[in-house]
């Protein structure tokens, strides 16, 4: 068993791939063997989590979760007998409140059986108070919202401040999508108070990892039962991570220069002349973000200012950067050199560049205004699409409504299957997407997808989406010549970053105040 965090990479198993393993994994084994083993490494890590506790609640459902619980609830029970002043562990369990609509698995009424013999205390209502609660109620097969005493208890684990343990994934959690049913999602909900744990069983599941599960989830543990990885079928997706926060630990040679390290064109931040509504900022921040991840040099073209001529002609913050109009870039060689960012603050002005860059840029980071424009104009979706076969990287951007806009569809739809949309978005367009959100998800045509583990709710905020897009044309920079596929851990490594940026953020200082995008883009480093 080990706790999963963001150093290492992860193969990732949906419910169908799961359940394959699983009987693979049984067979020649003893009856029971995997859900005692599931049973054991549940309470040794509750132990380890709450050596102190003086009540164990365990809510038991009457699946092969629940069995899980059961087993786990019958070590607990026995260590607290070998103990003076051991914890009191007591079992609700839903066989208490009715009949099931479908029988109990053979391993959950064994498991249930040697439970009752061991003396473990059964009760019909929830404790008021308990140290550490342990979530055994619905497994990877549950989907449907839970109903009755099941989502009371439900609702108690997932509000209360005491420590909780899900066993394989917080009941109700689609393993799949991340979705989880039955939890609201209103203005302002704020995250339950207390530690929240789970200990995946035999595989990592994607859920755990976008949408809702990292929420629902919290700190991650793996247990793989003692299955050997020959067993195992190619993953539905990755969790990708790094070990050093995208530090620059390249050591660039001395002879290098600011031509070697790439040039990032930056076309976007609307002027205010245009409607009455500025946007130069996200423009502003995007080449910012390019310029410290290590880009030689960034150019900006600022759109829409009448008769050609921006108000702003230098950026204070970062007076390296250069301001060109969008015309002298677009009539420039650097079109077809350059790693090119478009669409940050764009507004209306975007469209009317936006086919000459699909036609010319070979390395093509698409955002924001860039993405619904080319969501509104089928002419554009052609172009794109032929960038593809021309072997040009286009990199999309979207948040899940504008995900929606390129797909026809909606966000309710998009955020159903997460996974689903970003490698539709990827065939369809001949693009690799990164679809922003919890568990930001990183697809190539043709690949396997990334999860990215990083990043909190302080990238909640305008503008942290522009300094992504920038950090995602400062790491194209360099790849002059480079495939789809080689550029893929490269807009990883960038997605990462931008995300760890936000979880180191105050972290062994003071109070920083809020993240804001200006202060994020100040923070990016070069990447490795």
């Amino acid at each position: 068993m080990y706790r999963i965090d963001s150093t290492q990479t992860h193969p990732l198993y949906r419910v169908a791939a799961t359940r394959a393993i699983e009987q693979a994994a049984a067979v020649g084994l003893p009856p029971h063997t995997l859900m005692a083993r599931a049973g054991w490494a549940v309470a040794c890590l509750a132990r380890a989590l709450a050596p102190h506790a003086r009540r164990i609640w365990i809510a038991c459902g009457s699946g092969n979760n629940g069995g899980d619980g059961l087993v786990a609830a019958t070590h607990l029970h026995q260590w607290a007998q070998t103990q003076a002043g051991g914890p009191e562990v007591l079992v609700t369990h839903t066989l208490q409140h009715g009949p099931q609509t479908a029988p109990a698995p053979p391993d959950a009424r064994w498991a249930l059986a040697a439970a009752q013999q061991a003396g473990v205390r059964f009760a019909e209502q929830a404790p008021e108070q308990f140290d550490l609660a342990i979530d055994a109620l619905l497994g990877i097969g549950a989907r449907a919202s839970p109903q009755g005493v099941l989502a009371q208890w439900l609702a108690l684990l997932r509000h209360s401040s005491a420590p909780l343990l899900c066993v394989d994934l917080p009941s109700a959690l689609d393993a799949d999508t991340g979705v989880l049913a039955g939890w609201p999602h209103t203005t302002g909900e704020r995250a339950p108070s207390g530690p929240r744990h789970t200990l995946a069983l035999l595989t990592l599941k994607p859920g755990l990892f976008t949408a809702d599960g990292r929420d629902a989830a919290g700190q991650v543990w793996f247990d793989p039962l003692q299955t050997a990885a020959a067993q195992l079928p190619p993953p539905c997706a990755w969790l990708a991570g790094r070990t050093d926060g995208g530090a620059d630990r390249t050591g660039r040679l001395h002879i290098s220069h600011k031509g070697s390290q790439g040039d990032v064109l930056v076309l976007g931040g609307q002027d205010m002349r245009v409607d009455g509504a500025g946007m130069t900022g996200a423009a502003l921040l995007a080449a910012r973000a390019a310029l410290h991840a290590g880009a030689g040099r960034v150019f900006v073209g600022l759109l829409g200012a009448p008769s050609d001529a921006p108000a702003l002609h230098w950026d204070p913050i970062c007076p390296e950067l250069m301001l060109r109009t969008p015309a002298a870039l677009l009539d420039s060689a650097l079109l077809s050199s350059a790693a090119l960012v478009c669409g940050c603050g764009g507004g209306a002005s975007v469209a009317a560049v936006l086919a000459r860059v699909l036609a010319c840029a070979p390395r093509l980071v698409l955002d924001a205004d860039a993405l619904n424009a080319v969501a509104h104009e089928r002419p554009l979706q052609t172009l794109l699409q032929q960038r593809g076969a021309r072997g040009w990287i286009t990199v999309l951007t979207p948040h899940a409504q504008e995900a929606a806009r390129l797909l026809g569809s909606s966000a309710a739809a998009v955020m159903a299957d997460r996974l689903l949309a970003a490698h539709t978005l990827a065939e369809r367009y001949a693009a690799l997407c990164v679809l922003k959100g919890s568990g930001t998800l990183i697809v190539a045509p043709g690949q396997t997808a990334l999860i990215n583990p990083s990043g909190n709710a302080a990238l909640a905020s305008a503008g942290t989406g522009d300094v992504l897009a920038g950090l995602i044309g400062g790491a194209l920079a360099p790849l002059g010549g480079a495939t789809m596929a080689q550029a893929l851990p490269r807009v990883a490594q960038a997605v990462f970053q931008h995300g760890w940026l936000a979880d180191q953020w105050g972290v062994g200082l003071p109070p920083l105040g809020t993240l804001s995008a200006s202060r994020l883009a100040a923070q990016v480093r070069p990447l490795a």
